[in-house]
């Protein structure tokens, strides 16, 4: 008789990681702490017997109130000091899919994304017609005194002001926040999320890779489901999430080669920098970066669980 595999969970709270030298404890507990409440909240879901979906939503949610991380809550600003936020989920088993872009008002924007995708017959919806259709399915608003954090505010004026003074540096936390969970549940159906603040002064309209379909978010239940993180631009030129399928599908690469050959050849060989965290059909994960580290947590049913930083 078979041994079930059981359910995966894996999640990221994005790459816009500081070198480890910078990083105080009294943050780095936080980080922690945060990453765990987050795993937590998806892998109850898993444990009693839900789908991979509902798991990775249930992450991402956790994930868009937390204030450390760049999505919902902790959402970064634009040039022009608004909010506009990317999410997008999608189901393995189909390849059914939702996502959201440019939208500010929805507490949990990867819920507005889940919407199009079970509401409509489309796959990507913005402004002014995806906030009509999240309110006409009672999805959850919150004002600007829910989404404001002065860490943000702050972010945007510094960014603004190395800008004029020609001083911008290459911070990784400006460019690499996103938060994104990835799940097989225990009857091996896989499932995506992932959800952006974007860029810190980024031009208003900006969309980056995270609510794009072969971007930063892809799950098919024959390779694997993937969430990504990082210069969204790159990751878009790249369809890094379908390239890693595509290797698997085509060329029968593992998981772990794919991702890796993806993150760490493929990725700076066009001047991109990121990660992603990935679970395949059988289960295993696959979390590589190329950056300084990436925020992220997982959880296997029956040998333990984890966060990470660096």
């Amino acid at each position: 008789m078979e041994v079930p595999i059981g359910y995966t969970l894996a999640l990221h709270g994005g790459a816009g990681v500081p070198p480890a030298e910078r990083m105080t404890p009294e943050r780095e507990a936080a980080v922690h702490a945060a990453l765990d409440r987050a795993l937590a909240a998806g892998e109850a879901v898993l444990a009693a017997d839900g789908s991979a979906l509902d798991a990775v939503t249930a992450t991402v949610c956790a994930l868009e109130d937390e204030p450390l991380f760049n999505a919902g809550r902790g959402a970064v600003f634009t040039r022009d000091g608004r909010q506009e936020m990317d999410a997008a989920v999608m189901v393995g088993r189909d390849r059914r899919a939702g996502c959201v872009a440019g939208v500010f008002g929805p507490r949990n924007p990867v819920l507005l994304a889940r919407c199009v995708m079970e509401r409509t017959g489309h796959v990507l919806m913005i402004g002014e017609g995806a906030l009509r259709l999240g309110r006409e399915a009672g999805i959850e608003e919150a004002g600007e005194d829910w989404f404001f954090t002065a860490e943000r505010h702050e972010a945007l004026r510094e960014t603004l002001r190395m800008e004029a003074e020609g001083a911008l540096d290459d911070d990784p936390s400006r460019r690499h926040g996103t938060v994104g969970a990835v799940a097989r549940d225990r009857s091996g159906g896989l499932a995506a999320a992932t959800s952006t603040g974007g860029m810190t002064a980024k031009r208003p309209g900006r969309v980056g890779d995270s609510p794009l379909i072969g971007a930063g978010t892809f799950a098919d239940d024959r390779t694997c489901a993937i969430s990504a993180t990082g210069d969204g631009e790159a990751f878009i030129r790249l369809s890094v999430a379908h390239e890693i399928d595509a290797l698997m599908r085509l060329a029968g690469l593992t998981l772990e080669a794919a991702a890796d050959r993806v993150v760490r050849r493929e990725l700076p060989a066009i001047g991109g920098s990121g990660g992603l965290v990935a679970v395949d059909a059988e289960g295993r994960i696959a979390a590589p970066f190329n950056s300084a580290g990436m925020y992220r947590a997982w959880a296997r049913e029956g040998t333990g669980r984890a966060t990470a930083i660096h």
